[in-house]
């Protein structure tokens, strides 16, 4: 069992119905397609910042990757990065995976509960340092 994430570049959506909206264009677009679309620079950084903090599932040999798929940059398509991680390590991994989006100027949102993350309650307080 896997809970997933989508990040994506762009503005903001002002709601959870927009933000859903918005995720199903990109994906049908981006990631349920037969083309292939490399990722952006924005994207390619956003994934080496993840992997600063946890290893590639692809070199994971002490089973501390939160991720389901690797590797993980293949999970990503153009702006956006829809990627899978362990439901065990999916509290932790995602959380930091949405403060770390943020801090980027990236939306998160999370598909199974429908919303974006952080939430906003949670915004104000995320501080993820991004080393450049």
């Amino acid at each position: 069992m896997s809970y997933d994430l989508a990040v994506w570049e762009g503005d903001k959506p002002a709601d959870n119905a927009i933000a859903r909206e918005v995720f199903t264009q990109l994906y049908d677009r981006y990631i349920d397609t037969d083309e292939e679309f490399p990722p952006s620079p924005r994207i390619a950084e956003y994934v080496a910042a993840l992997l600063a903090r946890w290893v590639d599932l692809t070199e994971d040999e002490e089973d501390t990757s939160p991720w389901s798929t690797g590797p993980l940059i293949g999970e990503a398509a153009g702006p956006l990065i829809y990627f899978p991680m362990r439901y065990s390590m999916a509290e932790e991994a995602s959380a930091y995976a949405a403060e770390l989006a943020a801090s980027m100027g990236l939306v998160c949102f999370d598909p199974q509960a429908g919303g974006l993350r952080p939430h906003p309650s949670q915004e104000a307080r995320a501080c993820v340092r991004v080393e450049r």
